[in-house]
């Protein structure tokens, strides 16, 4: 069974007076590229994370957002020294550079300096810590379960889209086949009328040009290796999505390949109702691509 690349995944629990509500979303990518947003100061938090999510998942653009609500003001506010002194060091080097530079800036306020990134922080006692810590990292199991859970539903909704695509590509290739034999009167007679053309036009003839011409006259209107090549693509393809591993850098493959031969009978018809099928495939192939870029 394929899975999807999209999916969304959401849960809320409390610890105390500490809330917090977890938003996970997954699209389509060429790899596995994580990317996460989550509060300063839990303590092996990403790691659970990403441990679980390169286990689980082999493509996809995953974001997980973490949000904190603490309703009470059990931790004291404080100052971070260090992060203080590093951000007044970054304004007074701004200042200087501005200073040699003839530009006039307007002194940051304490209020400004306080909102610096690091330099306020809620302290909380260490056991409080740890415990949120630890239920945060216990919710990251059944939150990724149910984010696999969507994606294999996606999944499920993609496997049945492009195994119908792929019915309707297995009958318009039989409807080539059948296409191409109708027409072989026609692409006789139109060996022949080139022949009789050559004939009537050149005074010495040399047979051995003339076979050779009309070879590749006839292996350019053969569609026979088209055909058996877009069998053989619908076989591998209904293949793939028996199988349980990941499927979707193959199948976008394959839908290169269909494509291909697609043109080339369209180029080699040579016949308006094979031309049509021609294009009707390539229009199923389009919309089957469409959904692939979407498995995982």
């Amino acid at each position: 069974m394929i899975q999807s690349m999209t999916a969304f995944a959401s849960r809320t629990g409390t610890l105390g007076a500490t809330a917090w509500s977890w938003e996970m979303r997954g699209v389509n990518a060429r790899g596995l590229d994580l990317r996460f947003r989550l509060p300063d100061g839990i303590e092996g938090l990403e790691p659970a994370l990403r441990s679980a999510l390169t286990q689980t998942l082999a493509r996809g653009n995953v974001t997980v957002n973490l949000r904190l609500t603490r309703e009470d003001a059990a931790g004291a506010i404080t100052v971070d020294a260090a992060q203080l002194d590093s951000v007044l060091r970054a304004l007074d080097l701004v200042q200087e550079r501005a200073f040699a530079m003839g530009v006039t800036l307007g002194q940051p306020t304490a209020a400004d300096v306080l909102s610096q990134r690091g330099v306020l922080v809620t302290t909380a006692r260490e056991d409080e810590s740890a415990a949120l810590a630890e239920a945060l990292i216990a919710d990251v199991a059944p939150l990724v379960a149910d984010f696999v859970a969507m994606r294999a539903t996606e999944g499920r909704a993609l496997e049945q889209i492009v195994a119908d695509q792929l019915d309707q590509i297995a009958t318009l290739t039989e409807a080539a086949a059948q296409a191409a034999q109708a027409r072989a009167p026609q692409v006789r007679e139109n060996l022949t009328l080139a022949l009789q053309r050559v004939l009537e036009t050149t005074a010495e003839v040399d047979e051995s040009r003339i076979a050779q011409e009309l070879a590749v006259l006839a292996v350019k209107s053969d569609v026979t290796e088209e055909i058996d090549r877009l069998k053989a693509h619908v076989s591998a393809a209904r293949a793939l999505l028996e199988n349980d591993k990941p499927a979707g850098r193959k199948l976008d493959f394959l839908t290169q390949e269909f494509n291909r031969e697609a043109n080339t009978l369209c180029a080699k018809a040579q016949a308006a109702p094979l031309t049509a099928i021609g294009l009707d495939l390539k229009a199923v192939i389009d919309q089957m691509r469409e959904q692939i870029q979407n498995v995982e």
